[in-house]
């Protein structure tokens, strides 16, 4: 099945990058993701495609040049790398370049083949001015502002699907006609105050799967239809399920798999482009997450070999 339903699948090393010992983001998740789906024969040919580092000129496109500077330089203000959440080393300094450089290397693979992920991305607190909320650059804002520079598309859409807000993203396309941004996540969770979205649905407390999957259904096909993108960046963050550590929804292991195929299907049938980035998750256990992380994958493979929604 895997051979037949290759989907290109983004991934560098420095993913992973050198955190303090007890740090509380899981870094770890990212080399693990990696391990465990060239282990499930996810990866085409078992090879990933490697991006490079985006370089200081893709980064500003999207955010302020003297911010990404002090990236570049890993030499970030105490109080704005405090609201990042990462010490502003070397290693995390890569590691934002290289997971940014990989989402514009998903959206290209995505225009390319119709479908493309990357096992990072998804930094969507990162707003023009500074990171924060653990995330350096926005990749997937960076990705949309290439592409556009590059004439390879016009509109764009990012469905955004993590339990948090995408405050950064909304802040760094705010008044852009040609840029839809559509955040689904916990209404009392982080960012406490939020950046509005084309359009937001905040949700209560413990919503569970099929709540949650009515109103992404309520929403996304008039989206599709109305924004008429180019191409869909989704983030697929995994913080929505019940277990997650810094979650307040309740899906289910079963309601994230139903809500990526749910995504990615509605979108390649509407002849669109979806690249797709990891997004949050945030457990002790790192197999676990790493595993949740790999529904997005699964989702993908599912519905490029058509087995979507079909019985396990």
């Amino acid at each position: 099945m895997f051979a037949e339903a290759a989907v290109p699948i983004v991934h560098h090393p420095a993913y992973c990058a050198e955190l303090p010992e007890g740090h509380r983001f899981p870094m770890n998740k990212f080399r693990r993701v990696a391990e465990l789906a060239l282990a499930e024969g996810l990866v085409p040919r078992g090879r990933f495609h490697r991006p490079r580092p985006a370089p200081a000129e893709w980064v500003a496109l999207a955010h302020d040049r003297a911010y990404v500077d002090q990236v570049f330089a890993a030499d970030v203000p105490p109080l704005i790398a405090r609201e990042i959440g990462f010490p502003m080393t070397e290693s995390v300094a890569l590691r934002g370049r290289c997971a940014t450089g990989g989402t514009v290397l998903t959206g290209y693979l995505a225009l390319e083949h119709g479908l493309a992920c990357n096992t990072a991305g998804g930094s969507h607190h990162a707003r023009r001015a500074h990171g924060a909320g653990f995330c350096v650059f926005n990749d997937v804002a960076v990705a949309i502002r290439v592409m556009q520079a590059d004439g390879v598309i016009r509109r764009a859409l990012v469905v955004d699907l993590d339990v948090h807000q995408g405050d950064g993203t909304a802040d760094i396309f705010s008044g852009d006609p040609d840029v839809f941004t559509f955040s689904v996540h916990s209404e009392k969770n982080y960012p406490v105050r939020k950046v509005p979205s084309s359009l937001d649905v905040g949700l209560a407390d413990g919503i569970e799967d099929a709540a949650y999957l009515e109103a992404l259904a309520a929403a996304l096909p008039g989206i599709l239809e109305s924004a008429r993108p180019d191409i869909v960046f989704y983030n697929a963050g995994v913080d929505p399920f019940a277990g997650d550590k810094l979650g307040r929804l309740a899906l289910s292991r079963d309601g994230l798999r139903r809500r990526d195929e749910y995504v990615i299907g509605l979108v390649r049938q509407a002849g669109i482009p979806l690249a797709g980035v990891l997004g949050g998750g945030y457990s002790a256990d790192i197999d676990e997450l790493a595993d949740r992380h790999l529904t997005l994958l699964r989702a993908a493979i599912a519905v490029q070999s058509g087995l979507a929604g079909q019985p396990d």
